[in-house]
């Protein structure tokens, strides 16, 4: 399934023909790249082998943000048990069995930023998501803790994050509607920039 929008983004520019869909083969060149843009000054870009291997982990909850041909964002999620968090720069991530999906990375290119595609790309994971899972976290990274608190999610401080993550990382969750849980006091911590 693929959502399209044709026309203008949220602030009234025109756009051309805007799809989220699933990661291709051909897409990693891409994704690397502006995962690259978005984290290497900061000392936290993982590179195409360790991204890769999340997207191989759950090919259902990884999209691209696809402008006319032009990948312009991506959305990487993978099945990780609540509390913990993949290692930022393993190509080897084992597949887990749970509930809860671990928003790992969601990245839109820095001239498309402010449009609303990031909470585009969220959309299609929360609809995904829905039906399989009763959480999602993330690991803010970057200062982006108020972005996440601000579309619901609630950070655990007393989850210990590595130095890999950067300073004042911090894991946060989200409790799905719908899902017969009740709110959860995770925490997500999710590196990348979307507004």
């Amino acid at each position: 399934m693929t959502a399209r929008t044709a026309g203008r983004d949220d602030r009234g520019s025109r756009v051309g023909d805007l799809r989220v869909r699933p990661v291709r083969a051909g897409d990693w060149p891409d994704v690397a790249a502006l995962e690259a843009d978005a984290y290497a000054s900061r000392g936290l870009s993982e590179g195409r082998a360790a991204l890769e291997s999340k997207g191989r982990a759950s090919p259902g909850t990884c999209f691209v943000l696809d402008l006319d041909g032009r990948v312009a964002g991506y959305l990487l999620a993978l099945p990780y048990p609540r509390f913990r968090y993949p290692d930022l720069a393993r190509t080897d991530e084992p597949v887990h069995r749970s509930r809860n999906l671990h928003l790992h990375d969601v990245v839109v290119a820095q001239d498309l930023r402010g449009r609303g595609w990031g909470d585009r790309l969220l959309g299609r994971l929360t609809a995904v998501a829905r039906p399989a899972y009763a959480h999602v976290s993330l690991v803010a990274v970057g200062g982006m803790a108020p972005f996440w608190a601000a579309r619901g999610y609630r950070a655990h401080p007393e989850v210990r994050l590595p130095r890999s993550y950067g300073d004042g990382a911090v894991y946060m969750s989200l409790t799905l509607p719908g899902s017969g849980t009740s709110p959860s006091k995770e925490v997500a911590r999710f590196p990348c920039p979307v507004s």
